[in-house]
């Protein structure tokens, strides 16, 4: 590896299927030693490195090539549950022949769920890390289902590098980035660098998905936006360009991609609660004139004047997703007081606010 200067000191790297894989479906071992080789390279500069790895399923595919179940859901526990074991043996083999110890992190969004998961998460990776040991995540498909799913191991990485704090998180697909067309469309040109209050980026996103893996690029820039706001700078690459991830890094190397501009970092439980819509237990219906104060540039917290609804039921200290009336979600926040209370002092202006603004998450795009 050449003498780069590096911008980073903990990064944050998600590859995807289409990188690991070949056309057939079976994993594309030479080309997962070239990045385990860069990230080898890496953690001899002491840049700490999460790998968040799809590829089970594709693994999976591999091995059982004639693979049998009764429906679409046990037929991806049967796929990673077997791949998932050959996927990490390849990287456990991988970071040893660079002299490093790797460890498998399996996880579902549950293990996000309450703020006491989430820590108990983060003091995971920070103990791992301490010892000089690469983390090597994927979502535990085997156990997932629908309600408990990332939407793929994109949201994984956005909020592993959320909740680390890295300075960066590197997205690595078979494409450049994010282009204002088709890929090699004529007239299709790769956007370089994004940053927040850009419009109608999601025109020029395809939401095709990959042949092996979930997600798509229309999920990869919804989770940079999202990560990006929390104070990590993301950048969207070709991971199967050689030296990717040290060229993303370096200072003095230009290599095509997309880069979304970071905000300034939030409070640690402003990025838990980015992440954590799934789990609210009721919603509340805001007005017009709340919708405004909340999502204006003035930070604001959510008074029961601005209040049309409450919709189930709630406690303190439960999380409430934020919807104005035409049924946009805004936001999530956590309640100050339970629904009992809320109703009794509904119409009551000077009642301390329902959300307070320190635990109040609105969506990057809106605010």
């Amino acid at each position: 590896m050449r003498n780069n200067k590096l911008i980073y000191k903990s990064v944050t790297i998600k590859v995807g299927s289409n990188v690991l894989t070949r056309d057939d479906g079976s994993l594309n071992v030479q080309r997962m030693e070239h990045l385990v080789g860069q990230i080898g390279w890496l953690h001899k500069q002491g840049i700490h490195v999460i790998l968040i790895s799809s590829g089970a399923v594709a693994a999976g595919r591999d091995t059982i090539r004639n693979a049998s179940a009764k429906d679409p859901v046990a037929q991806r526990q049967l796929l990673s549950s077997v791949g998932q074991v050959k996927l990490v043996n390849v990287y456990s083999d991988l970071f040893e022949k660079q002299g490093l110890i790797s460890a498998q992190v399996l996880a579902t969004k549950q293990d996000f769920s309450t703020r006491e998961h989430y820590l108990n998460m983060k003091n995971c990776f920070s103990v791992l890390l301490d010892n000089g040991i690469v983390p090597v995540v994927n979502e535990n498909d085997a156990v997932s289902v629908t309600a408990l799913m990332f939407t793929d191991n994109d949201e994984l990485a956005g909020l592993v590098a959320s909740m680390m704090d890295t300075d960066a998180l590197l997205i690595l697909s078979n494409v450049d980035g994010i282009f204002t067309g088709v890929p090699g469309e004529s007239g299709s040109e790769l956007i370089s660098e994004i940053r927040e209050g850009v419009d109608d980026l999601d025109a020029y996103i395809s939401a095709t998905k990959s042949d092996f893996g979930r997600g798509g690029m229309l999920t990869k820039c919804r989770v940079a936006r999202k990560t990006a706001a929390a104070g990590v700078t993301v950048h969207i690459a070709n991971g199967t360009r050689d030296n990717v991830i040290i060229d993303l890094i370096s200072e003095d190397v230009n290599v095509p991609h997309t880069r979304f501009v970071p905000n300034s970092p939030r409070p640690a439980i402003k990025k838990w609660m980015a992440y954590a819509d799934g789990f609210a237990k009721a919603e509340v219906v805001i007005n017009k004139g709340a919708k405004a104060a909340l999502t204006g540039p003035k930070a604001r917290s959510l008074l029961l004047a601005g209040v049309v609804s409450l919709n189930d039921d709630f406690k303190k200290g439960d999380l409430l997703r934020i919807k104005d009336e035409n049924g946009q979600l805004l936001g999530i926040g956590r309640a100050q007081y339970d629904r009992a209370v809320a109703e009794r002092h509904l119409h009551d202006e000077r009642y301390r606010p329902l959300i307070h603004y320190d635990y109040l998450f609105i969506y990057p795009d809106l605010a």
